[in-house]
């Protein structure tokens, strides 16, 4: 019996292993849901929003190694899908996403909802192409699924809404067999680098995510070397838990001792890292860099010795070439430091904190209204989650808290837009985390601004009675933002969020809401949300005024920050004139900020000499 294109894709999808695609249904995959409807194995995720569909898609890629598949509808439910994918893309993930399109007919007419598909994902794609016949499947499938898994990238997969259910006449199974490899370098390249580190002075390693596989290895270098391992964020799941060579991370959510182990080496070692910013990387060092994708070389810092190879097989190569270092002061020196930063960073957590400031003179970094901190509700939460947890972070300030606070120890994984640095990917990542284990603990740190952008999937999270736990940093702030313009001297502008009660929302779509407003409730309420089975929307008022410190903050930024706390808090007469509901003519105005008593928001001269003794 013939099959119809629609029903070869998921015939296709259940050989691979596939288990589950996200999307909108409509128009051009009613072919295809009705296939998943009818198939065994393969079970279809109705999101509320397309974009959230290709995020968990792209999480349930990332924390499998292997295809991630989502689906959109003609144009606009293909539209939707774009973000996620580019951060699919992004992460170096492969991602399988069928796009509907108007009937073949009518392509080129500028016919109802038609999108140039071919062009719209040509950016995001490493394959992509248009089915106009039957007969194209099951090869297309085959290149399109090759594709993506061997160059890690999105594969979209464009069928006209008269394809889907057509009939093949030459019917075959599909053929998706990718066999994996694992690169070597030459003897002599593994020779050059091998002197280089031998006789480099101090070294410091820079590891990324592409070193993850290669884990034993990679300690056991950084222990030949006597080098300290400063890790990227997305290196955290594989390198931090008991892990004796660690300093953290460096950039800007990253401490000092990182920063120090970088500036203080003589030569520099890259294993698996695309580390994208290149201030942080120190001038004049010897650089030697390890990379699967050759291209990934040099695009960031200069280098000497380039190794376009795995990270696992290199390593291995290197210590056969190298003896271990007597002299351990460069990596008991930035271990100290980082040990340091580590219980500077604890007492900030502490329940007693704030208490400890009364009668003292306050300045722009205290915590005034005794709001919860966000680091004590992060570090709350790293005690109460599992050892196994997965962990979803949205970009912000929620991302800075969760590098800091959490642990990825035991087998815990996380996932984030660290890479295309997107709002809103924590609880739609947390989806597909949750559908790939429902007995595995996940738990996605949300901003207040991400959650609020695709709050429709908590329906999603609902109607699945997914198991997740979402913490969310509700500061009423765009942070990261406000923290931005604050360290350029400027004065915070468009960021305050008006905010419902989402433990309230959650309540009113059958989800456990618990809200948390005063710091002496956190302990509790975090402990309430963890004990809780099924979904839990824990919402916590935190600090908006909390700031994180990057790793080298400059005199520059301390000054642009008590510049900016000035210009917040006092309004000149001619602005005061412009605004609407204005006081009257010569009049200062203190601005109502966040959850604060505006009489109790006076910066002191003090107050921002402290601002500018910090950064300094």
């Amino acid at each position: 019996m013939s099959r119809t294109v629609a029903r070869v894709v998921i015939d296709a999808l259940e050989e691979l292993g596939v288990r589950h695609v996200f999307g909108v249904v409509g128009d051009a995959l009613n072919p295809f849901t009705d296939a998943i409807r009818a198939s065994g194995s393969v079970e279809w995720v109705g999101c509320r929003h397309e974009e959230a569909a290709a995020f968990a898609a792209g999480a349930q890629s990332q924390l499998t190694d292997t295809l991630g598949v989502c689906m959109g509808t003609v144009g606009p439910g293909s539209v939707h899908l774009l973000n996620g994918l580019y951060d699919a893309a992004k992460s170096g993930t492969p991602v399988l996403a069928v796009a509907g399109q108007v009937p073949l007919a009518e392509v080129g007419t500028d016919y109802f909802q038609e999108v140039d598909n071919d062009l719209l994902f040509r950016d995001v794609a490493v394959f992509r192409a248009t089915v106009t016949s039957a007969e194209q499947m099951p090869g297309l499938l085959e290149i399109a699924v090759r594709t993506a898994i061997g160059r890690r990238g999105v594969a979209v997969l464009t069928v006209p809404g008269d394809i889907g259910d057509q009939e093949l006449r030459a019917d075959r199974p599909a053929r998706l067999s990718v066999a994996g490899s694992a690169n070597r370098p030459d003897d002599p390249v593994l020779d050059e680098a091998a002197d280089a580190l031998r006789d480099g002075g101090k070294v410091t390693m820079l590891v990324g995510r592409g070193a993850r596989g290669a884990r034993e290895d990679v300690l056991a270098l950084a222990d030949r070397l006597a080098s300290p391992m400063v890790l990227t964020l997305k290196a955290k799941e594989g390198f931090e838990g008991d892990n004796p060579y660690q300093v953290g991370q460096t950039g800007l959510i990253g401490n000092p001792a990182a920063a120090h182990a970088m500036d203080g080496a003589d030569t520099l070692l890259l294993l698996g890292t695309d580390f994208p910013y290149r201030e942080w990387y120190p001038e004049g060092k010897k650089v030697v860099q390890v990379d699967r994708v050759a291209e990934h070389i040099g695009r960031r810092v200069p280098v000497d010795v380039a190794l376009a190879a795995d990270v696992g097989p290199t390593v291995r190569g290197l210590m056969e070439r190298l003896e271990r270092r007597k002299d351990r002061e460069h990596l008991d020196d930035a271990r100290e430091k980082f040990g340091t930063w580590q219980q500077g960073q604890q007492r900030l957590a502490a329940p007693g904190h704030d208490r400890g400031l009364i009668g003292k003179v306050r300045s722009a970094f205290d915590n005034r209204d005794h709001l919860v901190r966000p680091e004590a509700l992060a570090a709350a939460v790293d005690v109460l989650a599992a050892d196994d947890a997965v962990f979803t972070s949205d970009t912000g300030m929620a991302t800075v808290w969760l590098s800091r606070f959490v642990e990825m120890r035991g087998s815990r994984r996380l996932l984030g837009s660290y890479n295309l640095g997107s709002m809103a990917n924590a609880m739609p990542q947390a989806i597909g985390a949750q559908l790939l284990d429902p007995d595995r603990q996940v738990v996605a740190f949300c901003g207040d601004g991400g959650l609020g952008m695709l709050l429709g999937d908590l329906m999603t999270v609902r109607s699945r009675r997914l198991p997740v736990k979402l913490v969310v940093f509700d500061n009423q702030r765009l942070g990261m933002v406000k923290l931005e313009q604050e360290q350029a001297g400027l004065p915070e502008f468009g960021t305050e969020l008006d905010n419902p009660d989402f433990a309230a929302v959650a309540e009113a779509l059958g989800i456990t809401g618990i809200r948390v407003s005063r710091a002496e409730d956190l302990a509790e309420g975090v402990s309430r949300a963890f004990a809780t089975p099924g979904p839990v929307l824990l919402d916590v008022l935190t600090n908006p005024e909390e700031i994180a410190v990057p790793a080298k903050p400059t005199i520059q930024q301390g000054w642009g920050f008590a510049i900016a706390k000035i210009r917040e808090n006092l309004t000149s007469p001619a602005d005061a004139d412009l605004r609407p509901g204005n006081p009257g003519p010569g009049t200062y105005r203190r601005r109502e900020r966040g959850h604060a008593d505006p009489d109790r928001r006076k910066i002191t001269q003090e107050g921002c000499g402290r601002a500018g003794k910090k950064a300094e």
